[in-house]
């Protein structure tokens, strides 16, 4: 991997994949809104899902989820509510929520892949 924002696609390429294989549909991929940006959408059928995908190559600086501290969720709901609002119809009746996915090692392609659901 070349550089960061490289690194940051791969793993988010990784984690879409592997929603879709667990039968959710990806709605949206880096949608930005003016506080940030979600990394992914998902609908599992049930529920809709915000999930922030954090890649690294090692936990020399921390496991990936401890960057997802009170301040990131806070900022997550708020992206959550935001994305909601400008897709009503996708969001009737369902339950939101936040996940998590991380990925760690050299190659975002072979690398762990850890799925934490409703890090709220």
């Amino acid at each position: 991997m070349a550089d960061k924002d490289e690194l940051g696609r791969a793993g988010e390429d990784r984690a879409a994949r592997h929603l879709e294989r667990l039968g959710w549909r990806v709605l949206d991929r880096n949608w930005r809104a003016s506080d940030g940006e979600i990394d992914l959408v998902a609908d599992t059928g049930r529920e809709l899902v915000v999930v922030e995908v954090k890649t690294r190559r090692g936990e020399r600086f921390g496991h990936p989820f401890e960057a997802i501290d009170a301040r990131k969720r806070h900022r997550l709901w708020r992206l959550a509510i935001a994305w909601v609002s400008a897709h009503p119809e996708a969001a009737q009746r369902r339950r939101l929520r936040i996940d998590a996915v991380a990925i760690t090692g050299p190659d975002p392609a072979t690398a762990v892949l850890e799925h934490l659901e409703d890090v709220s």
